[in-house]
Parts: C-alpha cells; sequence; structure tokens
C-alpha cells in the first residue's frame, strides 16, 4: 500500500496513528512524509523491526486482518509534526489520565520531557526557579546541556533526547578533579535539569559516534536523582564562561 505522488505532496509532513482492528485501539503514533505510515507493517513483514510494535503487527496480520491507518493532521512542517506527535502521545500515555499504555511506541515523544503534559506545581518548578544552594562539603559538577537539549534538529523520535546520557559524558576534566565530585548536574539555559549522584567514572579516548578526542574526556555512572533538593534550581549566579562546558562548585 502506498499513497501517489499528488497524494504525498499535498499531505507534506503528518501525524498518524496505527490501529488494531480486532479492539479498534491505537497502538502506535509516529510522525513522518511521504509513505511512512504504511512502512512499519512492511517491515515487519520482512522481519525488520523489533519490539512490542512488531509483535502486535504479527498478531494482526496472522489473523488474516489489516493494521487500520489514520492521518490525525497533515499539511505541516516538520517541527509542528514533533509537537503534534508528542501532545497526541503524551495524552496517551500520561500517567494520571491512562492506567493502562495502549501504545507500543518505545519511548515518549518529542520534547516531552521538558515541554510534556505538567502539573501547576510541576511548571512552577521549572520556570519559577529558586537559587542553588550547596550543602557544605558537597563537591558539585555543573555541565552544559545547552548544545544537546534542543532536539528540533533530531532525525526522529527513536532518536530521542537522553539527559542522562548527555549529563554523564564525555566532559574534559582531570581525573584528579573526577575523583572529587559527589554530583553532577546537568544545566539548560540556567536550570538544573539533571541530577546525578556519582557512583564511578572512567576517561575514554573516544565517543560512541567514533569522534577521537584529542585528550581522554571523563564518563560519570551513577544514580540519576528525579526528587534531589538540586533539581530544578536556578544557577545563573554560577556562570560557565565563554563556551565553557563545566563549572565546578564546592
Amino acid at each position: 500500500m502506498e499513497f501517489k505522488q499528488t497524494v504525498k505532496e499535498a499531505l507534506a509532513y503528518y501525524v498518524y496513528a496505527l490501529v488494531d482492528p480486532r479492539d479498534h485501539k491505537i497502538f502506535y503514533i509516529g510522525k513522518g512524509k511521504d509513505n511512512r505510515v504504511f512502512q512499519h507493517a512492511a517491515a515487519t513483514i520482512d522481519e525488520i523491526e523489533q519490539g512490542l510494535k512488531l509483535e502486535t503487527i504479527k498478531d494482526i496480520i496472522s489473523e488474516g486482518k489489516q493494521v487500520e491507518y489514520y492521518i490525525l493532521r497533515h499539511n505541516l512542517d516538520e517541527k509542528e509534526a514533533y509537537l503534534v506527535e508528542s501532545a497526541i502521545i503524551d495524552m496517551l500515555t500520561y500517567y494520571k489520565f491512562n492506567y493502562d499504555n495502549q501504545l507500543t511506541n518505545i519511548v515518549a515523544g518529542h520534547h516531552q520531557w521538558d515541554e510534556g503534559i505538567k502539573s501547576i506545581e510541576e511548571i512552577n518548578a521549572l520556570y519559577d526557579c529558586p537559587k542553588l544552594e550547596v550543602k557544605a562539603g558537597v563537591y558539585i559538577l555543573l555541565v552544559s546541556l545547552n548544545r544537546t537539549y534542543n532536539q528540533t534538529r533530531a532525525k526522529g523520535i527513536y532518536q530521542r533526547f537522553n539527559i542522562y546520557e548527555a549529563t554523564r559524558k564525555y566532559w574534559p576534566i582531570s581525573p584528579g578533579q573526577a575523583g572529587r565530585v559527589n554530583y553532577v548536574l546537568g544545566v539548560y539555559k540556567g536550570v538544573v535539569r539533571c541530577v546525578i549522584k556519582v557512583k564511578s567514572y572512567e576517561f575514554v579516548d573516544k565517543s560512541d559516534d567514533g569522534t577521537v578526542f584529542k585528550k581522554p574526556r571523563c564518563c560519570f555512572e551513577g544514580e540519576q536523582c528525579l526528587d534531589s533538593i538540586y533539581l530544578n534550581k536556578d544557577v545563573t549566579d554560577y556562570p560557565f564562561g565563554s563556551g565553557g562546558s563545566v563549572r565546578y562548585i564546592f
């Protein structure tokens, strides 16, 4: 199944739903253009894709039925498609609205972490932030996420930003300093967005994508603290400096 060229041109970017014909429930939300909406089932037949979405489609096909396709919004640009997609995924997966998550999407929608559904209290915690107060004897490493946090240029939902991974690596600090760090705080636009309580660290010569560093860089391992006293705090009193990516507080 595929769209004719005139249809593809009219659709531009769109947001779509895959529906199980057995119970008429949406099991996947996605965004794309051209014939993207049909490619999941085609990939399943060729056994390319993996996961719960794959199993759902296989089950539908094994019963002699076909996935139902719905275009939810169309004639969008890519940025608009990301926003619509994430809003719909939020509405179908947010735990206070839905006791059972019926989607097979591997990850939440684009920008869901910071711009997705929030209570009034959570919104105020994000944007009306108190100043960071550091306890005596605690050694903190601030790391800038300004270059990685905004994912408007991401390739798609499956490349969604992982804030823990972005906060823990790869930092140009010395082994002596790394050994003193108790917490790593990921900072975006002056606000702490991620807190990692350090358990260990190592130095590597290159990144996961093969980028070779001039000097070894530090990767931390630890616990992401979602209820930390440091989370969602204003750290504008501790600027990184021109072009800087790290800053110590102790």
